[in-house]
């Protein structure tokens, strides 16, 4: 699928980014038992926009998304509508979270985004080896998030 032309009417496009986006104090719920919520809301407003989602991984304190994003769209309003969105989706979901994370601020302001031109590849290995390497980092600091008091 490297470099696959979408069409819509009397157009032709490649529109690739590379979007890396985190949740408000670099909280590390992603990784707990809220991950697959969070994935599948993510999944279901890209659908509703016409967003492939190419590569993407929840790490434990960021996301990163390789998308391709139809040109109707810019960037900047299509993450505004993904972070809204799936704000009010996940505390609709998850009513516990208000009380945590204050009431509909469950991602940090802004993003980093960069365009993909022919390097794809490459930054889909990128995006992949940072999961392996937060999975090991994980393994490797399992003892922090134990209680001390407990036991």
């Amino acid at each position: 699928m490297a470099n696959k032309t979408n069409s819509m009417a009397h157009t032709k496009w490649m529109c690739k980014y590379h979007i890396v986006f985190t949740p408000k104090y670099r909280r590390k719920a992603i990784y707990n038992q809220y991950k697959e919520s969070i994935r599948d809301i993510i999944k279901q407003l890209c659908g509703y926009k016409g967003v492939e989602i190419i590569e993407g991984h929840l790490m434990p304190d960021h996301i990163h998304m390789l998308v391709s994003i139809p040109p109707k769209y810019s960037v900047s309003s299509f993450m505004g509508y993904l972070k809204g969105k799936s704000a009010l989706m996940i505390f609709d979901k998850h009513a516990n979270l208000k009380y945590k994370y204050g009431n509909r601020h469950f991602w940090a302001e802004g993003y980093y985004v960069s365009t993909v031109g022919l390097n794809e590849a490459t930054i889909k290995k990128y995006i992949q080896d940072q999961e392996k390497s937060d999975v090991m980092q994980d393994k490797l600091s399992v003892k922090e998030y134990e209680d001390p008091f407990k036991g």
